[in-house]
């Protein structure tokens, strides 16, 4: 809520304000909400890792290393832009309080084909054979010192055929897209309070 009272309306409601697909994790962090969103801003994403997590990526590599492509990971991806990502950009951010980095592909296929699109056309892209992805991180006051984090991932397509086929891929992918959001907020979440407890300690 802002002093009026009313509900501010989030980045990636505007950005993507209709969907196919919603997914959200939450956690409660024992630090303040400022110092949640600057490490979630600067998390190394390519650093998150389970053992799920990391066999998943080698099956999605197969294709690339069938047909000898190279297809190294990019050293540093991050919600706040840094790294080499096609087709990813972000879409705005609140200091302290939000993130939002979004796309435009067909990420259905075994290998991704993305779309470059800029930022303003972005909410309104309806290209037909496209998906668009939508992520955002919010960092919230919980109480005294604590901070309710949220990771949210909506997925809109632009057309009936490229509906049915994310349709299909979604029904395959979900529980481990699930997989990732948790970890990513898990490590978020560690890595807050050990740099809370060191400004303590400190």
């Amino acid at each position: 809520m802002n002093k009026q009272g009313t509900t501010e309306k989030l980045i990636i409601d505007t950005a993507l304000p209709s969907w196919d697909v919603e997914i959200a994790e939450h956690l409660l962090v024992h630090a303040e909400p400022e110092l949640t969103w600057g490490v979630a801003r600067d998390l190394n994403l390519v650093t998150v890792h389970t053992p799920l997590l990391d066999a998943a990526m080698w099956v999605r590599g197969l294709p690339d290393r069938i047909a000898r492509r190279a297809a190294a990971a990019p050293p540093r991806v991050t919600l706040g832009g840094e790294g080499d990502m096609p087709g990813w950009l972000l879409l705005g951010e609140r200091p302290g309080r939000e993130i939002a980095a979004g796309a435009v592909g067909r990420f259905w296929q075994p290998a991704i084909t993305w779309r470059d699109v800029p930022l303003a056309e972005f909410p309104t892209f309806a290209e037909p054979g496209w998906g668009k992805i939508a992520t955002a991180v919010t960092t919230l006051p919980f109480g005294d010192g604590h901070t309710l984090l949220s990771y949210v991932c909506r997925t809109a397509t632009t057309d009936e055929a490229a509906r049915r086929r994310f349709a299909r891929y979604w029904w395959l992918v979900r529980p481990y897209v699930g997989h990732i959001m948790r970890a990513v907020v898990r490590t978020i979440a560690v890595e807050a309070e050990r740099a809370a407890r060191s400004t303590v300690d400190g």
